[in-house]
């Protein structure tokens, strides 16, 4: 059985189940997560076994196939959840505090995996750049090619001007929730509390619906959107990139995502702001930064 099947299962079974309670996908989640802990423990084991005088692209290339077929499971499980309760996507109980101060449209904001690519970059550059220096070819994400460069850069201004476009979609969602035919829906629905029975008829009950439903169907296709973006420069960075950098790559987003969650979920936890804790949550893979050399 393959790590990928008990996530895969698990909504496939909820959504036959027909469950739209939103702690089916937080289970979901969870699972997804700890299947993104074995991977990131494959893809730092042929990282620390890669030898670059070697082409072990044989074992790379598959690895790497596998862990975006594990991103497109998450992104597919979301959007067929998000046809049931979309709102819950813009207040995800499976992500903690922390994550939801950073959340961008319910996600994370594409420009991150540009800032991650770089970020990841600079360390390895300063890491091996007596190599450079020698001329000496180090494979990994400081060894980035002036045409990679250019690439990168043609992309993050591509993702950019798309992340402008929907961050304005967003702000008018956002908007039209005091648009006129909301403020006379409150109204009307204000007087009739008010009145000695204090009940809505059946013609403004579905006035309301018809109108929140609208709103919601609005928030779901710009999570759509969102989520596309997400995962098409995910997508668009691997391509750029090496095997064995895609693998760099590959395990810098997992670790910063697994980190972020588990920092965030001790917070919550803790009920404190500085994190001083006297147990722990953990939600990793047990891996540590002396175990990681890369």
């Amino acid at each position: 059985m393959s790590i990928r099947t008990n996530s895969a299962a698990f909504m496939a079974q909820a959504m036959n189940a027909d469950n739209p309670h939103r702690e089916t996908f937080h289970r979901f989640f969870e699972c997804w997560i700890c299947e993104q802990n074995s991977y990131l423990e494959e893809l730092v084991s042929v990282a620390n076994n890669h030898n670059p005088t070697e082409n072990d692209d044989a074992v790379l290339i598959p690895l790497i196939e596998r862990v975006v077929r594990h991103y497109e499971q998450y992104y597919q499980a979301k959007s067929n959840w998000e046809k049931r309760d979309a709102i819950s996507m813009f207040s995800p109980t499976w992500r903690s505090k922390l994550e939801d101060a950073f959340l961008w449209i319910g996600g994370w904001r594409p420009t991150l995996a540009i800032h991650l690519l770089y970020s990841k970059s600079g360390i390895q550059l300063e890491a091996k750049i007596g190599d450079l220096i020698r001329g000496l070819k180090t494979g990994d994400l400081g060894d980035l090619s002036p045409k990679q460069m250019n690439r990168i850069d043609e992309l993050q201004k591509k993702i950019i001007h798309q992340e402008r476009v929907l961050s304005e979609k967003y702000a008018k969602e956002q908007e039209a929730v005091a648009d006129r035919s909301m403020v006379e829906l409150s109204n009307v629905v204000s007087e009739m509390i008010r009145t000695e029975d204090g009940e809505i008829d059946s013609e403004n009950e579905e006035k309301v619906d018809s109108m929140l439903n609208s709103k919601k169907d609005n928030l779901e296709e710009l999570l759509h959107m969102a989520d596309d973006l997400r995962l098409e420069t995910l997508k668009t960075i691997i391509e750029i990139l090496t095997p064995i950098q895609s693998v760099y790559f590959l395990i810098a987003a997992a670790e910063l995502h697994l980190r972020l969650h588990e920092w965030g979920k001790k917070k919550d936890d803790n009920g404190t702001e500085n994190g001083s804790a006297t147990g722990t949550h953990n939600h990793g893979s047990g891996l540590h930064a002396h175990d990681v050399r890369v």
